[in-house]
């Protein structure tokens, strides 16, 4: 096969079914408003900003990107993105071109939005304001464009949206207003890199309730190691650098200050030599700025209240753990309407994830929360798992009692945001994607979709199996005939804070695609992957290498004697980014289980990768050199026996190709054959098609090697 087929062109110009789909909800007004974006068809890339009245069901485009950026005409070469904003979308995985992101005023009346460094802002539909009659049709705002310093990155409007903060190379302005950060070679309101790869905080200002004053993040980088770039296919072209924090090295030094009207600015202040990492910030009231804050190997987590006026903070509570503390919850930690405190907690023997209120237990062993989504009367929405861990539901929680009440308990994946009694329910499962909106008086409405239909509709074979019942999942090719017996593809990521076995289709298109090439597509969550239990996630402590290869290969040989047609002779294995670590590791060390490897964006020392994620894992390199040493792919390279794909993108900032490129010179240097696909300008995610452009190349590699 040398080109791309009609399943391949489809995923590629559809962004794998993506464009065309509302997506980053957002309720205003108390409900009364739904804002998202969404492009106008299947193959449209471009992002405008919509409003759906939730009293009407009727939409409304407020930002169209192609009106307001003309070089964004067909056949015109789009603007650069400022680098910040380009980074962060790297961060966080958003492929989407136009309007990639908004914020809402506190009222919900107002967003604003960058679009290639500009800055605009926009207001509700006329029709939609208040005191509107009933009916009356919404007439479309004009978005207007707001004068910046410099390219505008991360605008966020205040309470009622007559200040919008942003940023511009490095530093923190308002809008009207001008610049507010000292000029001290620190960059300002900003996440770094730690925070936005690996923390889950993405943003770096936050406007008081009472829009009033500005919490901001002070990022000095100045200690950090230098990554470079160049793209060798445009020798012309300087090299591109960004600070790197490796791990065992500094880190960038991190801290919050308050600027207020009529005095001077106020540091935060908390120990960060022992709490140097800040997961969370955000005001609480205008009195009260709440902070998570962690030690640098994450097994102690500080939930601080803070002093805007002072800076003093005092601790609310704190979280241990002898490995390393998970993530807070999404939606904690937050204040309960009568003072109390909601955080994330674990049950004591590690069974389940749970929710806490003053410290207290508030959910037990059979349920796995994932998430808050806010409040609804006077009860909790939550998001969480109390069947397989592969699906997930949507309750409501009562926070004195514990009584839970399922709103969508449905095989699947369901999530839910709400506002004011609206609530916008996301339904996914083998059918599709399903989203619907009940306004608070009981009637429901569904956002268009205009995203291509997904092709198949994908039931893997989903079981648990050894002693660790792990999740494992089996996708045969269509019309397959039992009895015929099938090369085995493992398709699987591994590694801590993911799931690959879920029940959301999107993720299984792919694997159809596989199947139907002639393999049985194997799908393993090993120890030490996400939603099961914490439990199972920390048995990954200090060992990457052995709990991810020994629990893939006991679950393959398991699924093995559960399935006939499974061929066990012939084994090859895929993945991307630690599934590419996976691949790799897996030819190196069990060449007698595996049989070939195409390893992508392969972390193949993490000695080289980035603080926050690898030391939660595997300590400090200086403390645990034995741990790096044996989790390393370097010293394997000579025992290379079975056929290997190494692929790279040449602009890779998460995992620098320099990974990839370290190995195949010491498969090299040991005489040991293998091939190098080295892709000049892709990123980690493989964007624009570059994805299925590698998967033909993977197909004939497998094809070959397997004697397809």
């Amino acid at each position: 096969m040398d080109r791309m087929d009609d399943f391949l062109r489809l995923s590629a110009s559809t962004a794998r079914f993506t464009y065309g789909a509302p997506r980053a909800f957002a309720f205003g007004d108390e409900g009364r408003l739904l804002w998202f974006l969404r492009s106008t068809g299947p193959t449209d890339p471009l992002d405008s900003l919509w409003v759906l009245d939730t009293a009407t069901g009727a939409e409304t485009r407020l930002a169209d990107p192609r009106e307001l950026c003309p070089d964004l005409s067909p056949g015109a070469v789009p603007p650069p993105l400022p680098v910040a904003e380009r980074r962060l979308r790297e961060r966080t995985r958003l492929v989407a071109a136009g309007i990639g992101s908004y914020a809402l005023s506190g009222d919900g009346l107002r967003a604003v939005f960058p679009l290639y460094g500009r800055l605009y802002e926009v207001t509700c539909p006329a029709g939609a304001e208040p005191g509107a009659e009933p009916g009356q049709p919404a007439q479309p705002a004009q978005p207007k464009e707001v004068p910046v310093a410099g390219p505008a990155f991360d605008p966020r409007p205040d309470a009622d949206g007559s200040r919008i903060a942003y940023v511009a190379d490095d530093a923190l302005y308002t809008a009207p207003g001008g610049r507010i950060s000292p000029e001290d070679g620190a960059r300002w309101g900003v996440a770094e890199f730690a925070a936005a790869e690996e923390l889950g905080r993405s943003r770096g200002h936050w406007w008081s309730p009472d829009g009033q004053s500005l919490l901001a993040t002070r990022v000095d980088e100045s200690a950090l190691q230098r990554r470079w770039f160049a793209d060798p296919a445009h020798p012309e072209l300087a090299a591109e650098d960004f600070a790197y924090p490796e791990a065992g090295g500094p880190n960038a030094d991190v801290q919050l200050w308050v600027f207020g009207p009529g005095r001077d600015p106020v540091r935060l202040d908390w120990d960060a030599a022992a709490s140097p990492y800040l997961s969370d910030a955000g005001w609480e009231s205008p009195g009260e700025v709440l902070l998570t804050v962690q030690d640098r190997l994450q097994q102690h987590v500080l939930l601080l209240s803070a002093d805007p006026a002072t800076g003093r903070t005092r601790e609310l509570s704190r979280t241990t753990d002898p490995r390393w503390v998970d993530p807070m919850v999404p939606g904690t930690p937050a204040r309960l309407p009568d003072g109390r405190m909601l955080t994330s907690a674990d049950t004591p023997d590690g069974a389940a994830r749970g929710l806490a209120v003053d410290g207290v237990l508030l959910t037990g062993d059979g349920l796995q929360v994932r998430r808050v989504a806010g409040a609804h009367g006077d009860r909790l929405l939550i998001e969480g798992a109390r069947r397989d861990p592969s699906e997930q539901q949507v309750f409501f929680l009562d926070p004195d009692s514990g009584e839970l009440s399922p709103l969508a308990d449905g095989p699947g994946v369901h999530s839910v945001q709400g506002s004011g009694g609206a609530l916008l329910l996301t339904s996914a499962d083998a059918d599709g994607i399903r989203r619907v909106l009940r306004s608070a008086d009981g009637r429901e409405f569904t956002p268009q979709d205009y995203s291509q239909p997904m092709p198949y509709r994908v039931v893997p074979v989903l079981e648990r199996v050894t002693e660790h019942r792990i999740p494992t999942a089996l996708v045969l090719p269509r019309g397959h005939v039992p009895g015929t017996r099938l090369p085995v593809l493992l398709d699987s990521y591994g590694g801590p804070g993911a799931q690959d076995v879920c029940a959301e289709p999107r993720r299984w298109q792919h694997r159809q695609w596989w199947a139907d090439q002639g393999f049985a597509v194997v799908t393993i969550d090993n120890r030490g992957t996400a939603y099961v239990s914490p439990r199972f996630t920390h048995a990954m402590y200090r060992g990457f290498s052995d709990v991810t290869l020994d629990d893939q290969v006991a679950a393959l040989l398991s699924l093995g004697e559960l399935h006939a047609d499974l061929d066990l002779d012939r084994v090859g294995i895929r993945g991307w980014s630690y599934g590419g670590y996976l691949s790799a590791l897996a030819v190196l060390r069990r060449p007698d289980v595996f049989h070939a490897a195409a390893a992508g964006a392969a972390p193949t020392d993490f000695r080289h990768y980035d603080t926050a994620y690898t030391e939660r894992y595997l300590g400090l390199p200086a403390q645990h050199p034995e741990v790096y040493e044996r989790d390393s792919l370097l010293a394997d390279a000579p025992g290379l026996s079975r056929p290997l794909l190494l692929v790279t993108g040449l602009a890779d900032d998460n995992v620098h190709p320099s990974h990839t490129l370290r190995l195949s010179q010491a498969l090299t240097d040991a005489g040991r054959v293998h091939q190098l696909l080295a892709l000049p300008g892709v990123t980690h995610m493989t964007p624009g098609g570059v994805r299925e452009k590698i998967m033909v190349q993977e197909l004939a590699f497998f094809r070959r090697e397997l004697g397809l």
